[in-house]
């Protein structure tokens, strides 16, 4: 096996490993599977343009469910992604 590479940060071991095959570097079948409850995905902040009228009834949908309207619409694009990707 390859001997993994001291990283300066965090993008510089982006592209590493974008270029190389991880199976030079780590035996795949020693692996366990982990899993990391408290891990929070990386989000980007986004303009998105609605109509008012759409907005609106998006915040009344929000405040019947008594979450904020940013939430709602994270939850329906969810949703409906998965379902797309289902299809």
């Amino acid at each position: 096996m390859k001997k993994i590479p001291k990283f300066k940060n965090e993008d510089q071991e982006r592209d590493f490993w974008k270029e190389e095959d991880s199976s030079e570097y780590i035996d795949w079948k020693k692996a366990k599977k982990v899993v990391l409850h408290n891990l929070k995905p990386s989000v980007k902040t986004i303009s998105l343009r609605l109509p008012e009228s759409m907005l609106e009834e998006l915040k009344l949908l929000a405040n019947k469910h008594d979450v904020p309207y940013q939430s709602l619409m994270k939850i329906f694009l969810s949703e409906r992604i998965e379902k797309e990707l289902s299809a």
